[in-house]
């Protein structure tokens, strides 16, 4: 029998979150799956696309600090490259055949991109029986606090209703579901199923019996790091009077260059300080560390987990952005990472945050880590057996 084909589309737009994700589901996907992935945003060179995995990228968007929607692309206007991807998605679409569509935070978010999305919902409709699954994708924690966040919720409550066979929440239900954050009026009329967290697959080897007397820094892609970074060279000095820990700050490939370059200077100037702009194994280099100081987005907080590494999470909280600082307020409670607002970003708040998390112990948490396993076997028995069939759901239904 064939291998099913699954065409996946993912955005990203401030940071690498959304990719970062996607490329571990598409790590457990390949192996039962043919994956064509419709990547939307900058792909940096350190990203690592799983063997086996097509990748078609389409003419980069994203949003600037404001939220504006631009083009990554010098040779593209925003809508010159809007026409350019509706294209390249539906000749991807024809020549992929998929079985499977799935689509990453849509109808749940990306409204910018719906004009891309649109022509290909639509053309799937019209295939009538003999059209693939279409399924979204999800975080644990959507985005709340909109001026208009009933008719958001209503919009795309509507939208799945219309277009969408199942919904995947990539969260342990135990710790959010998607009714916390997702309150329509018009009742969801097709499954929820929550997965699991999807993190990285857990290290092989022992736990390190030492583990570098260091503070590791990290901003994700970079692009909205700067405060952390800035606040971590402030500190860095009376981190290791109080500490003995020396900081590393791995700064993120979207970084701004001139703040790159600035965060250079002040480690060669500094031999408790040591910049790099990324690494290959966030979580290893995690793992080997004393403490980590990071922002509380979903992957940057999965690897954490997995690194058992007591951390110190500073939530990004611009805009109408709360999901890091929902996440992060949780798991202060379950006891597993300290949260400091961006407002406590000096550096003798920082410094004692640090001091108290390396004496912590070795953090544990009971929440389920394996959702890209999970993920994988859930789409393989929907392939499997007959589309499900509309119908109202309890929301926090899991696998």
């Amino acid at each position: 029998m064939s291998r099913p084909r699954l065409l996946l589309w993912c955005q990203h737009s401030l940071g690498l979150g959304h990719l970062s994700r996607t490329l571990v589901l598409c790590e457990a996907l390949r192996r039962t799956f043919d994956v064509t992935l419709l990547n939307g945003g900058r792909l940096p060179s350190s990203a690592r696309v799983p063997a086996g995995v097509s990748v078609v990228s389409m003419p980069p968007l994203g949003h600037d600090a404001q939220f504006g929607l631009i083009s990554h692309d010098p040779a593209r206007t925003v809508s010159e490259a809007q026409a350019a991807r509706c294209e390249l998605i539906l000749d991807a679409y024809d020549r992929v055949a998929p079985d499977v569509v799935l689509l990453e935070l849509y109808p749940f978010g990306r409204k910018a991109f719906e004009p891309e999305l649109l022509p290909l919902l639509e053309r799937i409709e019209r295939a009538g029986d003999a059209r693939p699954l279409v399924i979204s994708s999800l975080r644990d924690i959507l985005v709340r606090g909109r001026v208009d966040q009933l008719r958001h919720d209503e919009r795309a409550a509507r939208a799945a209703n219309r277009f969408l066979d199942a919904i995947l929440v990539h969260s342990d239900p135990t710790f959010a579901v998607l009714e916390e954050s997702f309150r329509p009026d018009t009742p969801l009329e097709v499954p929820v199923f929550h997965t699991g967290f999807v993190a990285a697959e857990a290290p092989s080897g022992p736990e390190p019996t030492e583990k570098a007397q260091r503070v590791l820094v990290s901003t994700g892609g970079g692009m909205v790091g700067e405060p952390i970074v800035r606040a971590a060279v402030a500190a860095h000095t009376l981190v290791h009077s109080t500490t003995g820990l020396t900081t590393t700050v791995v700064a993120g490939p979207f970084l701004p260059d001139p703040v790159w370059s600035w965060l250079q200077e002040q480690a060669a100037a500094s031999e408790l300080l040591t910049a790099v702009r990324v690494v290959d194994d966030l979580a290893g280099e995690m793992r080997a560390s004393a403490v980590s100081l990071s922002q509380a987005g979903y992957n940057t907080t999965m690897d954490l987990l997995r690194s058992r590494t007591p951390g110190v999470v500073v939530p990004y909280g611009e805009g109408q952005e709360d999901e890091q600082r929902r996440r992060s307020q949780r798991l202060q409670e379950l006891g597993v990472l300290t949260v400091l607002s961006q407002d406590d970003l000096n550096p003798a708040r920082l410094a004692e945050a640090i001091a108290t998390a390396v004496s912590m112990r070795a953090p544990h948490t009971p929440l389920d880590l394996e959702g890209a396993g999970a993920t994988e076997r859930l789409l393989l028995d929907l392939v499997s057996t007959a589309r499900p069939s509309p119908r109202p759901l309890m929301f926090g239904a899991t696998r």
